[in-house]
């Protein structure tokens, strides 16, 4: 199989104003950070980043905050960043704020082809707000739409260069959801191996969804 290891320098051709791009991590945690700084190194901007989180001042995809690269956010929480709760108050950047489990699962219906979850969380609350309630056996759920983007950037411990891949303990958190609902999908790693060393039992994420990977 082709390699899919690729130098650093040709990942900001990857990158468009207005593009939306799906991250990995959880407070800047399995984020890939190289990938992120090629990103804001580009100088695109209009981004729509989806998340977690937008972790803390100066890590992870707060810089592209800071940088005011960004013009909507969809993720879990907010409250680590102070910066982006005043761009937010300020009318400067889009906010969606979505349940941790509920994002989750969007991202996974978004890579899965499905068209939506249906979830009781958030009934009765804001986070109903704009939706479609449904009731199934007697049970009320919200319907709560898949997410996708045009790139996922992703961080994995160890990978072939097929680009099958595997994660360390909890920096594993969104990273492979994300990997599968991106239609490009660039992944950073740490330790990059022979395609075939690694145990077909233990890829976390498989190569036919890698188009590109970077070690770090």
């Amino acid at each position: 199989m082709k390699s899919k290891v690729m130098p650093l320098g040709d990942v900001p051709s990857y990158f468009r104003d207005g593009m939306t791009i799906m991250f990995g991590g959880f407070l800047s945690v399995g984020t890939p950070h190289a990938l992120i700084d090629a990103l804001l190194e580009s100088g695109v901007k209009d981004l729509t980043l989806i998340g977690n989180d937008t972790a803390m001042p100066g890590k992870g995809v707060a810089p592209l905050i800071e940088n005011k690269r960004v013009r909507k956010i969809i993720v879990s929480h907010i409250g680590t960043n102070p910066e982006t709760g005043r761009q937010m108050l300020a009318g400067e950047l889009d906010v969606e704020l979505s349940p941790q489990g509920t994002l989750a699962e969007r991202i996974r219906a978004g890579g899965a082809g499905l068209g939506g979850v249906l979830t009781p969380t958030g009934l009765g609350t804001l986070v109903e707000e704009g939706k479609q309630r449904l009731t199934v056996n007697g049970r009320d759920y919200l319907l709560e739409l898949p997410l996708r983007a045009d790139i996922a950037l992703v961080h994995a411990a160890r990978g072939d260069k097929a680009g099958n891949l595997q994660y360390q303990m909890t920096a594993r958190n969104f990273n492979p959801l994300v990997a599968l609902a991106g239609d490009i999908v660039l992944a950073q790693v740490d330790e990059v191996v022979e395609t075939g060393m690694l145990d077909p039992d233990h890829v976390m994420t498989p190569a036919a969804v890698i188009d590109g990977v970077v070690k770090s």
